[in-house]
C-alpha cells in the first residue's frame, strides 16, 4: 500500500529535475540568441568599418593630396553609416596618418560602431600607397633588345616591342602584338620574343624566328622568360613618367641645391658623401678622344664623357628637400649612408640641342638596401656611362632618361693592326650591375653585338621604390592600391 507522502516526494524530485533543465535549455537557449545577435553586430560593426576605408579610398581617388577628410582640420573624422531607407544605423570614425617625406603610403584606422550596441567596436587599419614608376625594372618607349649576357629580376615593359635573349626573373610586356625587329630583315615577330634557340640547342640565331612570329602560337619559353610574357597590354603614358623637371628646379632653388649653367666649364662633378654631405666639383676638361677612335655609327652627342681635369668648389651638406638640381651635364659617384637623394639635369627653356646629360663611370652605392638608401637620377637627355669607366661597375639607383637613352655610347674595338688601336682597351668592360630601375624614352643598352660594352650586365630590381621612390620621383596615375589590412579589434 502507497503512501501519498511518497508521491509528493517523487514529483517534487521529477518536478526540480525539470525545472533545472528547463532552466539550463533557456538559459543556454538565450545564450545562444544572445552570441547570435552579438556576432551579428560585430559583423555588422565590421561592415561599417570597412565602409570607412572604402569612403575614403574613393575620397583619395577625387583628392590624392588630401588627408584631412576635406575639412581642413586634424582628425578624427566621424561619419554617420545609414541603411538603405537613409535610417543611421551607426557611424565610422577615421584615423588618417599621411606619408612621410619620400613615400606615398597612407595609414588609415576606421572604427566602425552601431547605434543600437555603442559599446561594441570594430576597428580596421590599411595601409595604402601609389605606386611610382619604379614599379618596374625597365620602362622604354621604344623597340628595345636585351641581349646575351642580361640578367633582370624585375618587370620589363616597353611601349615598343621586345627582344629579350638574356634572363628574364619577372614579367615580361610590351604595348605591341607583332612589330618589325629592326635588327633583322624578314617577318614581323611577336611583341615580345626571344632568338634564344629552343633547348636542347643553345646560342641565338639572329635572323627571324618563324616560331616567334605570327601566326604561329606563343610558345611557353620558360627557360628565358621564368614567369612569363604578355602582349599586347596598355601602353604606359612615357610622358607621366618623367618628372616635371622645371617644377623640380623651382623646389631646388626655394629648398634644395641648384647651380645654372657654367659659362665657363663642361658641367659639374657630385661626390656623394656617407656623412650626409657631397663634393662638388667643376668640371674643366675631359679625356681627348683616343688616336683612331672616332664615332663610326654617328651616335648623338658621342664623346668620351670622362672627367680629365676638375676643380673642388666645396663640400655641402645635403639639402633640407633632398633636391639637387644643375643645369648643365652631371658626373655622379660615391656612396650614401641614410640619404634619399634626387639629382637632376636639365636646362631652361628646353631645347634640344642643349639638353644636358648624367654620366656615372665609377660605383654608385648604397650603404642600406632596406629602403633607407636612395638615389634618382633624371636626366633630361642621356644616362651616361662613359669610355673610362670602371672595368666592373654598380649603381644603386634608379635612372630616368626623359627624351634621350640610358645607356653606353658605341666604342669602337681593336682591329689586327697594332697602330689601328681604336677605342681601347675601354672599349670593352666585364660587368655592370643597375640595383634599381631605369626609364628610357629612347632604346636602352650598355653592350653592342660585336663584344664591346659590358659583356654581363646584371639589372636588379630595388622593390623599396615602388612605394618609397626618390624624392619628386613621378608616381603612375593609378589609384591608390591596398599594401596591407589588418583588422585590429
Amino acid at each position: 500500500m502507497r503512501r501519498s507522502g511518497q508521491l509528493s516526494v517523487q514529483v517534487l524530485l521529477y518536478g526540480s529535475i525539470v525545472i533545472i533543465a528547463l532552466t539550463g535549455f533557456l538559459t543556454w537557449t538565450d545564450a545562444v540568441i544572445t552570441s547570435v545577435y552579438r556576432e551579428s553586430d560585430r559583423a555588422q560593426a565590421l561592415a561599417i568599418a570597412e565602409a570607412g576605408i572604402e569612403y575614403y579610398r574613393w575620397h583619395l581617388a577625387h583628392a590624392p593630396q588630401d588627408f584631412q577628410d576635406g575639412t581642413g582640420q586634424p582628425g578624427p573624422y566621424v561619419h554617420e553609416y545609414t541603411d538603405k531607407s537613409g535610417t543611421v544605423v551607426g557611424t565610422y570614425t577615421l584615423t588618417i596618418t599621411p606619408p612621410v617625406s619620400g613615400s606615398t603610403i597612407i595609414t588609415i584606422e576606421s572604427a566602425g560602431k552601431l547605434t543600437t550596441n555603442p559599446d561594441l567596436e570594430k576597428v580596421i587599419r590599411v595601409r595604402m600607397g601609389i605606386p611610382s614608376f619604379a614599379k618596374y625594372a625597365a620602362v622604354l618607349n621604344a623597340n628595345v633588345r636585351f641581349g646575351q649576357g642580361t640578367e633582370v629580376f624585375g618587370e620589363i615593359h616597353s611601349n615598343g616591342g621586345v627582344r629579350f635573349d638574356g634572363i628574364a626573373h619577372n614579367l615580361v610586356t610590351s604595348a605591341q602584338d607583332q612589330y618589325d625587329d629592326p635588327d633583322h630583315t624578314g617577318q614581323k615577330e611577336f611583341g615580345v620574343h626571344t632568338h634564344v634557340n629552343v633547348p636542347p640547342a643553345t646560342g641565338v640565331t639572329d635572323t627571324a624566328r618563324p616560331l616567334e612570329s605570327p601566326p604561329d602560337a606563343v610558345q611557353d619559353r620558360s627557360d628565358v622568360f621564368l614567369v612569363g610574357r604578355q602582349f599586347p597590354v596598355p601602353a604606359v603614358d612615357f610622358a607621366g613618367i618623367t618628372s616635371n623637371l622645371s617644377e623640380m628646379r623651382i623646389d631646388a632653388i626655394a629648398g634644395g641645391f641648384y647651380r645654372p649653367t657654367s659659362t665657363t666649364a663642361l658641367g659639374y662633378e657630385i661626390v656623394l658623401k656617407t656623412n650626409d654631405t657631397f663634393d662638388f666639383y667643376v668640371v674643366n676638361s675631359l679625356v681627348p678622344v683616343p688616336s683612331n677612335c672616332s664615332n663610326v655609327n654617328n651616335q648623338d652627342g658621342w664623346g668620351t664623357w670622362s672627367v680629365n681635369t676638375k676643380t673642388l668648389l666645396g663640400n655641402y651638406p645635403m639639402p633640407a628637400n633632398n633636391l639637387i638640381f644643375i643645369e648643365d651635364n652631371v658626373w655622379v659617384s660615391g656612396t650614401i649612408d641614410g640619404s634619399r637623394v634626387t639629382i637632376a639635369a636639365a636646362r631652361f627653356p628646353d631645347n634640344a640641342s642643349t639638353r644636358p646629360s648624367i654620366t656615372v663611370n665609377n660605383d654608385l652605392l648604397y650603404t642600406s638596401y632596406t629602403g633607407s638608401d636612395v638615389i634618382a637620377l633624371i636626366a633630361q637627355k642621356n644616362i651616361n656611362i662613359g669610355l673610362v669607366s670602371a672595368d666592373t661597375i654598380r649603381i644603386d639607383a634608379a635612372l630616368m632618361a626623359q627624351n634621350g637613352r640610358v645607356g653606353r655610347y658605341y666604342y669602337q674595338g681593336p682591329t689586327t693592326s697594332p697602330t689601328r688601336a681604336r677605342c681601347s682597351p675601354y672599349h670593352a668592360r666585364t660587368l655592370i650591375t643597375s640595383y634599381g630601375m631605369l626609364g628610357s624614352n629612347q632604346r636602352y643598352g650598355f653592350a653592342y653585338t660585336d663584344n664591346t660594352g659590358y659583356v654581363t650586365r646584371n639589372l636588379a630590381y630595388d622593390s623599396n621604390l615602388l612605394y618609397g621612390p626618390p624624392p619628386s620621383f613621378p608616381i603612375t596615375t593609378d589609384a591608390y592600391k591596398i599594401i596591407s589590412w589588418d583588422e585590429i579589434k
